[in-house]
């Protein structure tokens, strides 16, 4: 199958007509071709969207929302066939795809379909100098838009919906390791009645599609989310162009477990922070933090846990843990296993690659379990982002926060303590854009979202995204 661009309202193809294999990862063969899309398709797919806009930004509030409420029915509608997809391009199993990407895009539109009626404004009277200011936020123009593979529609949708609910027209790319559900997207912008060139999705690699999206003069603003290496080349490219930026990069969250926790719910919600997606989302919990006089009964008890965790098909509904992404991903996931002892850590569950039936070329890893002793080491510094964490004890609220915060991420961070008193000190000390205490990834979309230091610059999410997406012009009016 030959995915195409969807340029202007159309599905085209690229102007060179090159190609890039598409990978399934549950069995580790091609399953179809994106286009290799290079400059010359942005500058196509930027002229569709600057004409698009004039028209676009002047629409009413009431018809861009009626439009995104429209696209995120008609995702609910076709839910099975994106779930399917979804499963069969990122290796994820297709319950989560069902349970949570699927549905999480569509809430995504339908939140900023609502959002973009409440996105109010501000006055100021200057009393005494008979004046009055007011600010007009008002759409950037065209902007560009690239997410990653972990999530893919998830993430796609949650960046596109604010921009086009602020009025903007999109350039959009989706990862090219899991470009199918972007694509399918098209036909249901098309179906929705959004109009012509307000969205363009193109596919591509990020050194070359990518780059002319970033790069192009007079995109004015870029969203990105990814790999932190990536974000610093984004950020040297497009601050000097003057571009507005927003990068949700990378992550190595803490989660820290005092004694007086509830236990239980603590190890349950622990053992799925640490390898939903197969560790694949920048907000699981990758460094395993335990108080010493529980360490010992939580490490036997995780590992327990951990142990029952079916690794299999992502078809197979039974599967808790489907493939990892790509070949290249799970060989470098599984070099930090390999390497655990010279970097100071000891593998204590987990680490071998898994041969699934009927699926023995996946790219398959058990859950994987490596005891720590410094949080200096390169396993608790780095990010894997794979179905690997770290444990290791400590003894004081201080030490803890010391080696919480004793990493250049900045992203997320659990806290599980029912002291009252305990929670709003170590909350407010700990470098992290978001904590969940007693809980994780339990999001209200009406919330900011990013990360502090190498996680990333800007905030996303509710009415932080649509400020983004939006230029304020400050208006002020003299009277007598």
């Amino acid at each position: 199958m030959k995915i195409k661009n969807y340029i202007n309202g159309e599905y085209v193809n690229p102007i060179s007509n090159n190609w890039i294999e598409n990978y399934n990862p549950s069995i580790g063969e091609v399953y179809g071709q994106l286009p290799d899309s290079n400059s010359q398709d942005v500058e196509i797919a930027y002229k569709a969207a600057e004409t698009a806009f004039q028209s676009w930004s002047e629409t009413t509030l009431d018809e861009r929302s009626q439009i995104l409420s429209k696209i995120a029915k008609l995702i609910i509608e076709k839910l099975p066939e994106l779930a399917m997809a979804e499963a069969k391009d990122n290796g994820k199993p297709i319950h989560v795809a069902k349970s949570i990407d699927i549905p999480r895009a569509s809430a995504n539109f339908q939140f900023f379909a609502n959002a973009i009626t409440q996105f109010a404004s501000e006055a100021h009277e200057s009393v005494g100098q008979n004046a009055i200011n007011f600010t007009l936020r008002q759409p950037i123009g065209v902007v560009g838009c690239i997410s990653p593979w972990n999530l893919p529609l998830y993430l796609f949708t949650w960046k596109i919906a604010p921009a086009i609910a602020a009025g903007n027209c999109v350039v959009a790319k989706p990862s090219e390791i899991t470009p199918m559900t972007a694509y399918l997207l098209g036909e249901i912008l098309t179906e929705a009645g959004l109009p012509k060139g307000v969205l363009n999705i193109i596919h591509g690699l990020g050194t070359t599609t990518g780059q002319a999206i970033v790069e192009h003069p007079n995109i004015k603003a870029i969203s990105f989310t990814g790999g932190t290496k990536t974000g610093v080349h984004i950020a040297k490219v497009a601050a000097p162009m003057f571009k507005k930026l927003s990068l949700e990069l990378g992550g190595k969250n803490p989660a820290i477990i005092f004694s007086d926790c509830d236990y239980n719910e603590m190890l349950q919600t622990t053992v799925r922070s640490s390898f939903a997606n197969q560790g694949q989302i920048c907000l699981c919990g990758s460094r395993i933090f335990v108080e010493a006089s529980i360490y010992q009964k939580f490490k036997t008890d995780f590992i327990a846990a951990v142990c029952k965790l079916k690794v299999g098909s992502p078809f197979n509904n039974n599967t808790d843990i489907g493939a990892l992404v790509s070949k290249t991903h799970l060989n470098k996931v599984k070099s930090y296993v390999d390497n655990a002892e010279q970097y100071g850590g000891k593998v204590v569950f987990g680490g071998n690659l898994v041969a699934v039936e009927s699926s023995e070329n996946g790219y398959y890893l058990e859950p994987t379990i490596i005891e720590v002793n410094d949080n200096s080491c390169i396993l608790n510094q780095e990010e894997i982002f794979g179905p690997v964490v770290t444990i290791m004890p400590f003894n004081e609220e201080s030490e803890v926060l010391a080696m919480a915060n004793d990493v250049s991420y900045g992203l997320s961070a659990t806290l599980w303590t029912n002291d009252l008193k305990r929670t709003m000190r170590v909350s407010k000390q700990l470098d992290a854009g978001i904590v969940w205490v007693n809980t994780w990834l339990l999001r209200d979309l009406r919330t900011p979202f990013g990360g502090m230091k190498n996680s990333g610059v800007g905030r996303e999410g509710g009415l932080e995204a649509l400020r983004f997406f939006t230029e304020p012009k400050n208006i002020c009016i003299k009277y007598n």
